[in-house]
């Protein structure tokens, strides 16, 4: 098998390379960030990050041209993963909708979901979130509880969601929940795309012994 680079991929590596060691937020390589007063302010300092990112088209390569990829293949993907990792780059705050809301949308959702929702995620106009854990379900999606029940205005949902990343600073939740009250295991499940800042959402952040809260309580 020859796993060399292509001529193409070769000079989009040189490419990806180039655009780090002149964008960085700090020295390439040394992956030294700033210091922050807060959490906010770090989430703020990797949007923009992010935003750059994507600008320079390194984020989402795989996604489709009409909402801010490349339409590249895989190989693409790991290129910017590899110079990502040898510049020791930021982290992607946006990283749930960058690699699992987004992809979830493109392959499932319909046009008109994926027109709403995906354009805002590559340079982080629109932060996302995980809402699978409960309290009585963390890594045992089998026995979520969370129930959602059609209404006359839509889709109502009820339970508790637990150590949800960045849930506090979130525009969206992609959230796991039980449609028939009957079902048993991984079977009436469905997911949903939750407004965080919707009347009724409420968000509650669990302070760590490092006295931060990454991690939150979602009602």
């Amino acid at each position: 098998m020859d796993l060399s680079l292509t001529t193409e991929e070769a000079a989009f590596r040189d490419e990806c390379r180039t655009w780090l060691r002149d964008n960085l937020p700090w020295d390439y390589g040394t992956g030294l960030p700033p210091m922050f007063d807060d959490l906010a302010g770090e989430v703020a300092f990797l949007r923009d990050w992010q935003r750059r990112l994507a600008g320079a088209g390194l984020v989402g390569v795989t996604w489709p041209v009409e909402f801010g990829g490349r339409g590249a293949d895989p190989m693409h993907h790991y290129l910017v993963q590899e110079e990502l990792a040898r510049a020791r780059a930021p982290e992607l705050v946006g990283r749930i909708g960058v690699n699992l809301v987004g992809p979830t949308l493109l392959v499932h959702g319909t046009s008109g979901q994926r027109q709403r929702w995906l354009p805002g995620i590559l340079p982080a106009d629109h932060l996302c979130c995980q809402l699978f854990s409960e309290p009585g379900a963390g890594s045992d999606l089998a026995a979520v509880a969370t129930r959602a029940v059609s209404t006359d205005d839509g889709w109502l949902l009820t339970g508790q969601k637990v150590w949800t990343s960045y849930a506090q600073f979130a525009d969206w939740g992609l959230c796991l929940a039980r449609t028939d009250p009957d079902s048993v295991g991984n079977r009436g499940l469905s997911m949903f795309m939750v407004d965080m800042h919707a009347p009724g959402v409420e968000v509650r952040p669990l302070r760590q012994i490092t006295d931060e809260s990454d991690f939150n309580e979602v009602f």
